[in-house]
């Protein structure tokens, strides 16, 4: 226990929701009041257990790839995005896509299509395997090869070290992320950024406001699912900014007890796929506890909304016309 024997919360914000987030999410239950029940999507929409059960008791049907959707269906593409050879899988099967790829992440697959077209060595940093880094290098696999760190820096091999670009995953650490760029530039000093940051404004404001906290808090609890990139990232930044301890959890259910041995501050925040609701349900559990003050740290405000994807605003447009 801290020496004024006092219990209390450090609440982040920004927390929670993103954008892309908010935006897939709704798509799924848009679709499911326009066209009834079932929706397929491909992969979990977003990466949290909360939104992919309460989203399947309303009739979405959740599978890995199209061809475990019925020929002729409705099949929402999740937020992480999609290879060109997805859509094209799609479209043999003659399915209805509805592309719910946050917009974020189909700048970077711009960028990396242009980057290509240039004919130059991609280095895309990110976790290989992850959903997002999977679409984003379908868009030029002869070009990128994927980077997970500063230490798989050295093994990356190019055509001409004076013609190389970088991108990466939009869910990073921040920190990481420089330090990858660091190595990759001290290899190849004309190394080319990407025209904007690729990590998304959602990911670093949520490591900046743990950064903010982490040194006055005993124990952090990041509410978010492991499969979540930029939830276990929160973790990994909480501890690096001084936390005593740090914990992913998926529900306040998963809390232990013995967490809290000990400890007067309790910083919490969630990652961008998590419901609010999952954040209330934890604060509602450290009460029980004794933590029952709760002081929330922001570091910043978002304002920023995105529409919903095109194939779903035309036929939500032509219901409207014709009722």
């Amino acid at each position: 226990m801290t020496a004024t024997n006092r219990r209390r919360v450090l609440l982040a914000k920004p927390r929670g929701y993103c954008a892309g987030v908010d935006r897939a999410v709704v798509t799924v239950e848009k679709a499911l009041e326009q066209y009834g029940a079932p929706i397929y999507v491909r992969k979990q929409i977003v990466h949290n257990t909360h939104v992919v059960r309460t989203l399947e008791e309303r009739g979405a049907i959740f599978v890995e790839e199209t061809d475990e959707v019925p020929e002729g269906a409705i099949v929402v593409f999740s937020a992480h995005g999609v290879s060109p050879m997805v859509h094209e899988e799609a479209a043999q099967r003659r399915l209805k896509t509805i592309d719910a790829t946050c917009p974020l992440v189909t700048k970077v697959h711009k960028e990396a299509k242009r980057f290509a077209a240039e004919d130059r060595d991609i280095i895309l940093i990110g976790h290989a395997g992850h959903e997002e880094v999977e679409g984003t290098s379908g868009e030029a696999p002869e070009h990128i090869q994927v980077v997970d760190g500063p230490d798989e820096v050295d093994k990356v091999r190019v055509r001409n070290p004076d013609n190389v670009s970088w991108l990466s995953q939009t869910t990073l650490s921040v920190d990481e992320t420089n330090a990858t760029v660091d190595a990759l530039r001290r290899r190849f000093p004309n190394l080319l950024d990407p025209p904007s940051d690729d990590i998304c404004y959602a990911t670093s404001n949520r490591q900046a406001a743990v950064k903010e906290m982490a040194a006055e808090c005993d124990l952090v609890i990041v509410v978010g699912s492991d499969n979540s990139s930029n939830s276990v990232r929160l973790v990994e930044v909480a501890l690096e900014a001084g936390a005593g301890a740090a914990h992913l959890i998926d529900n306040a259910s998963l809390m232990q007890e013995s967490w809290l041995e000990g400890v007067g501050t309790v910083g919490v925040t969630s990652g961008a796929s998590v419901p609010d609701i999952l954040v209330q349900d934890l604060l509602r559990r450290l009460a029980e506890y004794g933590f029952d003050s709760v002081d929330e740290v922001e570091t910043a405000q978002e304002s920023l909304t995105f529409s919903l994807p095109k194939e779903l605003r035309r036929d939500l447009r032509a219901e409207a016309v014709g009722s």
